[in-house]
């Protein structure tokens, strides 16, 4: 079965191996991963794992160096799903837990998994959990229709965001925003109170306020649909945003205002959790914890990051 490593911060991490059928096994502490960059080569998984070696360390704590005051946002527990059309497995007991306040980033090879488990988190019709639970903030997750997981606060932007003809931004986003506030029992903002609230979050993600009345994502370059993504995610003020290849298509300028723009808006009680195939994007937005998935191996490897 897949399982999820939970590993610590940096140059003192230790992770523990959770196989579904035997017990814990403390895998002593890593030294940090310096890899040379190469902003154009895509993700090795072995020059990730060639670049990890063990040292001596004293066993890892029952808490792996994780901050026992953080409470989990998203708890992940041998989650299985298959894609509903043809039946055929794609997620085999995937385990992780997200803290309030912490980096998470997934990666690996392309059909290995990653952008699959983030669909099934927000509720994709195309695919069918057959077991495992997950639980968001104390909640079911997998009881909620996807909208309720949206309004409940969790967040995902996608790939390739879909243009909406007809509808502008400040109107779809006005209406999403009242929709969480009603969720959260606050009152709704009337146009000119909601452009109050909108207008320093345009310069978070270095766009012009005209972009609030074109149609979403309507003849928008990639850079701008990634920023836009990011200011409905600034909007919305998600507990966990999910964001699946948001460095995908971007050149490095384009990729450095979004992720500031990501980084702007953590704060101590939301959390990320970013799927990648580069780098490069380690640079700029910097996890604590990295998840290497592989279901060739039937496994989801965790390791700590070298991020200084």
């Amino acid at each position: 079965m897949a399982a999820l490593l939970p590993c610590t911060h940096f140059s003192s991490a230790k992770f523990t191996f959770l196989p579904s059928s035997s017990s814990a096994i403390t895998i002593p502490a890593l030294r940090p991963l310096r890899p040379r960059l190469n902003h154009r080569r895509r993700l090795s998984l072995n020059s990730i794992r060639a670049s990890v070696s063990t040292v001596d360390s004293p066993l890892a704590s029952s808490t792996d160096g994780r901050d026992e005051k953080k409470k989990p946002l998203l708890q992940v527990t041998d989650l299985t799903a298959i894609i509903a059309e043809s039946r055929q497995e794609i997620i085999k007991g995937v385990n992780l837990l997200v803290n309030e306040g912490e980096i998470h980033a997934i990666m690996g090879k392309n059909g290995s998994g990653k952008s699959t488990l983030s669909k099934v988190l927000v509720g994709h019709p195309d695919y069918e959990v057959t077991g495992g639970s997950v639980i968001f903030k104390g909640e079911n997750l997998l009881e909620m229709e996807p909208e309720e997981r949206s309004l409940a606060g969790l967040f995902m932007s996608f790939q390739s965001p879909v243009e909406i003809p007809g509808v502008n931004n400040i109107d779809f986003l006005q209406m999403a925003y009242n929709a969480r506030r009603r969720q959260l029992g606050e009152p709704e903002l009337g146009p000119i109170e909601f452009y109050a609230y909108i207008y320093p979050k345009l310069e978070l993600v270095n766009m012009k306020t005209d972009f609030l009345n074109r149609n979403v994502n309507e003849g928008f370059s990639g850079g701008e649909k990634k920023r836009n993504e990011i200011l409905q995610l600034a909007v919305l003020g998600a507990d966990l945003a999910i964001l699946d290849e948001i460095d995908s298509g971007l050149d490095v300028d384009a990729l450095r205002d979004v992720a500031q723009a990501v980084n702007g808006i953590l704060t101590s009680k939301n959390s990320v959790l970013m799927i990648t195939h580069y780098r490069r994007l380690l640079e700029f937005i910097k996890p604590a914890f990295i998840h290497i998935m592989d279901l060739a191996w039937n496994i989801m490897n965790c390791c700590g990051f070298g991020m200084t």
